[in-house]
């Protein structure tokens, strides 16, 4: 879909509304420059725009495609092809909408193929009307504005993801788990991110080469703020890297809490079922009704001695025999250590 199509000419634009596809075509003719926006086109439409321009096929194949690493690349005619990666951040949502703009450069058309919603132009197109003394440096000042514009929009997105590392970060160091998923959603999109800005260096760095005097201060001017987008981006990716890392060892923290806690428990039933051992031992023994026990147990003195003194005369031996058993590790390390060796009377 066209968007926009203007003729610029000495600094200004030529006409208030768009001009046709047909139109902006023959002015290629003319002096000045033809800029012709089109948003997420179809293949019909772009085989139109490249029977119109000249443009290559492979070119043209190129802005198609999405999810591509920024570039520059140089055709037939003096036509380059600059592929962009824009990022806006979604608050709503919290994370980070990515799309695409494939510019088609050459001294007399600006042809700009935008793909994804995080894609505006309008802003950019409206900053350059109001410079005419930009616009007389040609088409690569259409380039500028457009490199400015997406550039600038890099900063809220560091701001925004920033937030959010702030607060897993501040989750995870004060000792509670951070959902893992969170800190791998947010380590992809600061990998994306990566992905979109430092490929963009280089292109900054030729355009800046092949432009006029004039531009190129303000092609450093935006190197400049996408190598300080580019510092950060790294950064914020080593950082979540840390704070995945710590995340990871507060989970093994907690997991060893939960492991303490059952061996504890595991330790109390077993002394429980080990105290009632013997003394269901005992009361079975004597619950088999014996006829020389019966005949024995005639009060509540021998009931007394043979029941409750049955039944104490186990948890006794158990008692001494838990002692003993702790006493045996402080044996065994003094067993394990050996007699000292007396000093030498040498």
């Amino acid at each position: 879909m066209i968007i926009d199509c203007a003729h610029y000419r000495d600094g200004r634009r030529q006409e208030q509304g768009p001009v046709s596809l047909e139109e902006a075509a023959a002015r290629r003719a003319e002096d000045g420059f033809v800029w012709l926006g089109l948003f997420e086109p179809g293949v019909d439409e772009l085989d139109q725009v490249r029977a119109a321009f000249g443009l290559h096929e492979l070119a043209v194949e190129d802005a198609q495609s999405f999810h591509m690493r920024p570039k520059i690349e140089q055709y037939d005619g003096d036509v380059r092809l600059v592929i962009l990666r824009t990022a806006r951040y979604d608050d709503e949502a919290e994370e980070v909408k990515f799309g695409e703009i494939s510019v088609f450069l050459a001294p007399t058309f600006v042809i700009t193929v935008r793909q994804g919603m995080a894609s505006e132009l309008r802003e950019a197109r409206q900053r350059l009307e109001r410079r005419p003394e930009l616009l007389k440096a040609g088409s690569t000042s259409a380039l500028w504005a457009i490199l400015d514009e997406v550039v600038d929009g890099y900063a809220p997105v560091v701001a925004g993801v920033e937030n959010d590392i702030d607060q897993v970060e501040a989750t995870v160091f004060s000792g509670t788990v951070a959902p893992t998923e969170r800190i791998y959603s947010l380590r992809r999109e600061a990998t994306q991110f990566y992905r979109a800005v430092h490929p963009l260096l280089g292109v900054v760095a030729a355009v800046e080469r092949a432009a006029a005097p004039d531009l190129q201060p303000y092609l450093r001017d935006v190197q400049d703020h996408l190598l300080l987008v580019n510092e950060e981006v790294a950064a914020q990716r080593d950082l979540l890297g840390t704070v995945l890392e710590a995340n990871m060892a507060v989970i093994s923290v907690e997991q060893t809490k939960v492991s303490v806690r059952q061996n504890a428990t595991i330790e109390q039933l077993t002394i429980l079922a080990t105290v009632f051992l013997p003394l269901t031992f005992v009361t079975g023994f004597f619950g088999q009704n014996f006829a020389w026990l019966v005949r024995h147990i005639t009060g509540p003195a021998a009931f007394a001695a043979f029941g409750i003194g049955g039944l104490m005369v186990p948890l006794v031996l158990l008692f001494w025999w838990l002692r003993l058993r702790r006493r045996d590790p402080d044996i065994s390390v003094a067993a394990e250590a050996g007699p000292r060796l007396r000093p030498s009377p040498e």
